[in-house]
């Protein structure tokens, strides 16, 4: 997902190209990357994700949500990246060679874009999460998706060196999960899934790593599976996640990574 620079040798630059982009171009049949670490929790299969057949998923938010199994998580970040935060958010998921799916804020991304590029380079995909976090329900239209759109912006130039506001992922998470009708019309026309969560840490609250994991946990066995929403900013969570991936390995649950589908399939949607 980083932007390549040319050079004399255009076979390796083909095959670097792909490695960058590996998180946006797997298929049905791929399989999540093997994990050198035997003992690791490891990441369980890759999903993709049509914004076509799942438009907005997520049941605190849409009566729709993924088609995981019993057992089976999707691990979702917002609000970053936070240098120093984030470091340890992402050194805990290699330990352990989990993949996860990071919606970033696009003041942040545009603010240590070091840390866009380190976010993807480590195989996880990148998602969109505004310019500044506001209350978009609250804000005209117009105005609203033109933040969505900066934020889009700032992420791409963090990736790539250009400011679009096409997407490279078409995953969006609103701040607060505050959509509107209008917005969500909007995103779903520009071929854009909008992601809710199944159930969350709750660790915007005060708490100490040891009651956040607790309650994570307890969710967890409430729910047996689903998008769990975290905070990568947030230190509590940094030092709560070792032992959450140990849990999840010691209970059987396994980590699904997803991913976009084939870019022909989201535009061959009729708008």
């Amino acid at each position: 997902m980083r932007k390549m620079s040319s050079a004399p040798r255009p076979i390796l630059n083909v095959v670097a190209a792909l490695i960058a982009l590996a998180p946006c171009a797997l298929t049905n049949a791929a399989k999540a990357a093997e994990c050198t670490r035997k003992d690791a929790l490891g990441t369980s299969r890759v999903l993709e994700v049509d914004p076509a057949t799942y438009p907005r998923v997520g049941l605190k938010s849409f009566p729709q949500t993924l088609p995981l199994r019993d057992g089976e998580v999707v691990l979702t970040f917002d609000d970053g990246p936070t240098p120093g935060v984030t470091d340890k958010v992402l050194t805990a998921l290699a330990a352990e060679c989990v993949q996860a799916t990071f919606f970033i804020v696009g003041r942040n991304a545009a603010d240590h874009p070091d840390m866009v590029r380190k976010i993807a380079r480590l195989g996880h995909t990148v998602g969109y999460h505004s310019w500044d976090h506001p209350h978009l329900n609250k804000m005209p239209l117009d105005q609203a998706e033109a933040n969505i759109n900066r934020g889009i912006e700032a992420v791409q130039m963090a990736l790539r060196g250009t400011a679009s506001t096409v997407p490279s992922t078409p995953f969006f998470r609103f701040p607060y999960f505050e959509s509107t009708p209008a917005l969500l019309e909007r995103l779903e026309k520009r071929g854009i899934a909008v992601f809710g969560a199944d159930f969350w840490a709750s660790d915007w609250n005060k708490m100490t790593p040891d009651e956040e994991l607790k309650l994570l946990t307890g969710r967890l066995e409430g729910h047996r599976k689903g998008i769990i929403l975290l905070h990568d900013p947030q230190m509590r969570t940094a030092e709560m996640l070792p032992a959450f991936l140990r849990y999840l390995q010691e209970h059987n649950y396994r980590i699904v990574h997803i991913v976009p589908a084939a870019m022909k399939t989201v535009s061959d949607r009729t708008h």
